[in-house]
């Protein structure tokens, strides 16, 4: 296992999943364009570009409850990100996530993004995660339905889903 695979006590573990916290090394990469070698072919996306475009903006995305890389577990790449657009207004907090075309239909989105969301709702001020999905992106709907969250309203072409705690212990 490389150095880069081996978690860290801030990493957040799912059975195929690490959630590693964005280092200032990669969020330059992604900016300069540059790929790492702990990257998978088509890593990063174009949303992990506007994101990490961003983080200068909004640094706060970037602690204990911010936005994160998604790498496989067992090989090691990083095939996407996920992430909490913090802080919390009025204990909601937004998530919002995506993984590369390459490793889409695995199931890798729905488990982070519950495990980020479990993550989130443990803090003291957040009672309510939440998504706002185009009712014309299926799998997006699949991945917030399969982390555990539930529709809570729409508006025009847009669908909210929410998750709060009572949401995942019913999982």
């Amino acid at each position: 296992m490389s150095s880069f695979l081996t978690p860290t006590h801030a990493d957040l573990l799912t059975d195929r999943l690490v959630l590693r916290s964005w280092a200032t090394a990669e969020i330059d990469a992604v900016l300069r364009g540059v790929r790492l070698c702990h990257w998978a072919e088509d890593f990063p996306a174009e949303g992990d570009q506007v994101v990490a475009g961003l983080f200068a903006e909004h640094p706060e995305w970037l602690g204990e409850y911010g936005h994160r890389q998604v790498l496989e577990r067992d090989s090691g790449p990083v095939v996407g990100s996920v992430g909490l657009f913090w802080p919390p207004a009025d204990g909601r907090l937004e998530i919002g996530y995506g993984i590369v075309a390459s490793r889409r239909g695995l199931g890798y989105a729905a488990e982070a993004t519950r495990r980020l969301t479990a993550f989130a709702l443990a803090a003291p001020e957040v009672h309510t995660v939440y998504a706002d999905v185009a009712s014309s992106n299926p799998p997006s709907v699949r991945v917030l339905e399969k982390a555990g969250f539930h529709l809570a309203g729409s508006e025009a072409e847009l669908l909210r889903f929410r998750a709060t705690k009572t949401d995942l212990a019913r999982r």
